[in-house]
């Protein structure tokens, strides 16, 4: 019993439901592992009383939590409402992003006053008390704030204060637009895989000839380099900068000044050549032959010294990025003297703020450096994109991927060792869908050490991604909730939940969010714990629905008619870790998982149960008369698919871009390694052949589906309305 009530203090489950109707108990040796994971001591039946009188008696006198969260117009929450008569508050208020540097403000007030208060001017920024506060609160602007309460009895607490808006901005207006994982979409002018430049010319083509209004991307996270690089954009060095392989070389200004054009124009020559094996030989996207060449022609453009203004907007960029960059760059600096895993590093080295640390950082500071203008000048590719994108008229523009975790060998976990738990693991519990559960290798931020920092990781993390970005998709959005902890050595079905705090979590992103003017996306997909998806909605989070999923699974179990489909969602046919429509549609997913030796059944029961689907799904298509073509056309089909997509409330619908020409191979199969090549295909038509962005363009089976999703124009004279509005 001692050990589950020092479980719960600390938000560790010790046990879960994978099914209303089961309840599976954590082994205690996983509970212990996770509470030293979190710095409590719980090895023995003593340490664990021990534990437990620490961690009760400061529930007991804490005068305020870590964290306090306050929502803009709502009430206040009841640990502010509930505090000791006369507690005197002081908050030293957040500088306005991007304000000059000044003294902090200060707001002081007296929680529950014996008396009424005399009125007085508000502080700068704070707004008048609204009828659903206390008399004595003036709410401060938003932002994330340090907030001290002193109380009669003596009692002190300095926390943090956030406070949010109550939504994060939605859409303007429904929108629908490509899905696309970018490296695979390459053009006549792509490096061997699909770069920034690439982007760019999607959002503007689609924007302005389809009428599009956003494309998603994967995530463009700064990758562990390796011999070979992880391929999977799920699993990054550092979330909180993107990776330089992106970059379209050739439209860096300095490209043009750079003297050794021989040199240059062999390393183009040998990148037309990774392209061509790409795209007419059957070759994979090698990412390492990508990054070779790029990065000896940004070495060559880093020996072209910057204009007096482009030297400016640089050393901007780096005092805005500041420890934090040269951070990423001095470890990406170090990877090249002694490798990507940081853990195998000279000890002192394994230290970021050790004397030996910062000795290599003098003795590296032109790599540094060559790594900080790889930032800036991807960071500004970046807005490129994000500008032409709305330049083409997109509603919305990039829709930025942000993943679960990082790589425990990475930047991130380099620069950041204290808000990560070390020797943990995030992953899944089993269920129906896989009996072993799943370990992502992901290493889990801890709850207590963002907190202890005001969010610090997480807040430069969101404001990094959202700064070009029109919206962000934010991956297994479940976590911001808890997390699954696999124990380093044990397997994925010995792990357990660990709670966030949840309500930080979510202030700050719609904070962020805010003030980027984005929308958020959560992929919330597979097991949902009760209560998230409404507390996302309630915030303005929009969820993710894909076709095969939605049935009355309270009810009948035959599809959900789409009047009943969420409104506050991206509706979509498939994802990146999912079979394509046309795979869908012919069986093809099933017969790739036969040969990979990945079905658990006969092939002739499966086969047999996804064709009972899939035409349970095109009858009811026909039903509703979105397939006039009739059955036995798989391009109809498709089409089909997307007219019933568009039927749905979904304020955002997405076209998972390979759809457009009939690809059958997913960009990642989950459950394997090596035997299928993740992350490694580019976009390709129904027969295999790969498909460049100028083939696209001109596809006639792509404009044949845009025709169905494009929003039409109205005819001269006329305009939109709600039904029965007049018209001129």
């Amino acid at each position: 019993m001692g050990l589950s009530r020092l479980a719960a203090l600390h938000g560790v489950a010790t046990s879960y439901s994978p099914s209303p109707d089961v309840t599976v108990s954590v082994p205690d040796d996983t509970v212990t592992a996770v509470l030293a994971a979190l710095g409590v001591d719980a090895g023995t039946p003593e340490a664990v009383r021990r534990a437990l009188d620490a961690a009760q008696s400061a529930a007991v006198s804490r005068l305020l939590p870590p964290t306090v969260v306050v929502w803009s117009g709502e009430p206040l929450p009841a640990s502010l409402t509930a505090l000791p008569r006369d507690t005197a508050l002081t908050i030293e208020l957040e500088p306005a992003p991007g304000a000059a540097a000044a003294p902090p403000e200060h707001l002081s007030q007296v929680a529950n006053p014996t008396a009424p208060a005399p009125t007085a001017p508000a502080a700068q920024g704070v707004s008048a008390p609204t009828d659903r506060t206390p008399a004595w609160w003036s709410e401060p602007p938003p932002g994330v704030h340090r907030l001290t309460a002193r109380a009669s009895d003596g009692r002190h607490a300095a926390v943090t204060l956030v406070v949010a808006p109550a939504r994060v901005p939605q859409p303007p207006a429904r929108v629908h637009g490509f899905l696309v994982q970018l490296y695979s979409l390459l053009s006549a002018r792509s490096w061997g895989m699909g770069d920034l430049g690439d982007l760019a010319d999607l959002a503007a083509w689609s924007g302005r000839s389809l009428g599009l209004g956003f494309v998603q991307v994967n995530p463009l996270h700064a990758a562990v380099p390796g011999a070979p690089t992880d391929p999977s954009p799920y699993r990054p060095s550092s979330r909180r900068f993107p990776d330089p392989v992106h970059l379209r070389v050739e439209s860096v200004p300095e490209y043009g000044h750079v003297q050794d054009r021989a040199v240059l124009d062999d390393l183009r020559q040998d990148a037309a050549g990774l392209s061509e094996a790409v795209l007419s030989k059957g070759a994979l996207i090698d990412r390492d032959a990508v990054w070779e060449l790029k990065r000896k022609a940004l070495e060559l453009i880093h020996e072209v010294p910057l204009t007096p203004g482009r030297r400016a907007e640089y050393c901007d960029f780096l005092a805005g990025q500041g420890q934090a960059l040269e951070d990423h760059a001095l470890w990406c600096a170090l990877t090249e003297v002694h490798g990507p895993n940081w853990h195998a590093w000279p000890e002192g080295l394994r230290d970021p703020r050790s004397p030996q640390t910062a000795r290599a950082r003098a003795e590296l500071l032109g790599r540094v450096d060559f790594h900080c203008r790889l930032a800036w000048l991807t960071a500004t590719q970046l807005a490129e994109a994000q500008q032409a994108a709305r330049d083409a008229g997109m509603a919305v523009g990039i829709v930025h991927d942000l993943a679960v975790g990082v790589h425990p060998a990475g930047a991130d976990t380099w620069s950041q060792q204290d808000a990560f738990a070390h020797g943990m693991s995030v992953g899944a519990p089993p269920d129906a869908f896989n009996a072993r559960g799943q370990d992502w290798g992901l290493p889990p931020w801890r709850s207590d050490a963002l907190a202890a920092s005001g969010y610090a990781p997480y807040r430069g993390l969101l404001r990094g991604l959202l700064a070009h970005a029109g919206a962000l998709r934010i991956d297994h959005v479940m976590g911001l909730f808890r997390l699954w902890w696999v124990p380093e050595g044990r397997p994925p079905t010995e792990g357990t939940y660990v709670a966030q705090d949840a309500e930080a979590m979510l202030a700050v992103l719609v904070l962020e969010a805010h003030r980027a003017g984005a929308v958020v996306v959560g992929e919330d997909l597979g097991t949902v714990e009760p209560g998230v998806r409404e507390a996302l909605a309630r915030r303005g989070v929009l969820g993710t629905s894909v076709l095969w999923f939605e049935r009355d699974w309270d009810g009948t179990g035959e599809p959900l008619a789409p009047e009943r489909w969420r409104r506050d969602c991206v509706a979509t046919a498939t994802t990146h870790d999912l079979p394509s429509t046309a795979a869908r549609l012919t069986g093809d997913h099933v017969t790739l998982r036969h040969r990979l030796g990945l079905l658990t059944r006969p092939l002739e029961q499966e086969l047999t149960d996804d064709a009972t689907e899939t035409a349970e799904w095109l009858a009811y298509l026909s039903r509703l008369r979105l397939l006039p073509e009739g059955e036995g056309d798989e391009e109809a089909a498709i089409r089909a698919v997307h007219r019933f997509l568009l039927s749905t409330p979904a304020l955002m619908t997405g076209v998972w871009l390979p759809d457009t020409v009939g690809d059958r191979r997913p960009q990642n199969l989950p459950g394997t390694w090596d035997q299928y090549p993740n992350w490694r295909l580019p976009v390709a038509d129904a027969e295999g052949h790969p498909v460049t962005l100028e083939e696209l363009a001109a596809s006639p089976r792509l404009h044949r589906l845009m025709e169905v999703v494009r929003p039409r124009p109205e005819r001269p004279g006329f305009r939109t309305g709600p039904p029965g509005a007049r018209r001129p």
